[in-house]
């Protein structure tokens, strides 16, 4: 298994965005409330789209953990099965705040035949790597409060709760 870095490459985005990105998001649209996707476009041109604007940004990047060779026989492309991702952006802190930069881990998914195989932990050593090499001291994310299995890997790898997001619809207020 290898962590690789997603290229800004239209081909490469629509295989991840298709064999990842939206199995993960169908996947916490049918067990996490209030996550659905819009059903009346093309999901993966939109958010290729999307992701290749993404990828020219500094601030981030997605990783890939691919397993098996290219089909050059090489260990640099993503020709091997896509097992998980991570994408992660820099949130640079105000002067006027007392607290670090930190890295946001926007998502992170291993495909169910994958896990329990260590892959979240090597992807999220990867988003580490990637927080030292810019500055950042602290690795964050968000997790729905009904996704139990995801807080308790999380736990498990040592991050903990410091903040609650709360929501209302605009009309109850």
């Amino acid at each position: 298994m290898e962590i690789r870095r997603l290229p800004a490459d239209e081909a490469a985005v629509r295989r991840y965005v298709e064999e990842l990105w939206l199995p993960y998001h169908r996947h916490l649209e049918a067990t996490v409330d209030a996550h659905a996707l819009a059903d009346d476009i093309d999901l993966v041109a939109e958010e290729t789209e999307f992701r290749l604007d993404l990828l020219e940004t500094e601030s981030h990047r997605t990783w890939i953990a691919v397993d098996g060779t290219d089909s050059d026989g090489s260990r640099g492309g993503l020709d091997g099965e896509l097992a998980g991702f991570v994408a992660t952006d820099v949130d640079e802190s105000p002067v006027v705040f007392d607290r670090p930069d930190r890295l946001v881990v926007g998502d992170i998914y291993v495909r169910g035949p994958y896990r329990g195989r260590g892959i979240a932990r090597e992807l999220l050593s990867r988003a580490a790597k990637r927080a030292r090499e810019t500055g950042c001291s602290e690795l964050t994310l968000d997790v729905d409060a009904d996704n139990e299995h995801a807080r308790s890997v999380y736990e498990t790898l040592g991050f903990e709760t410091r903040r609650r997001q709360m929501t209302v619809a605009a009309e109850e207020l």
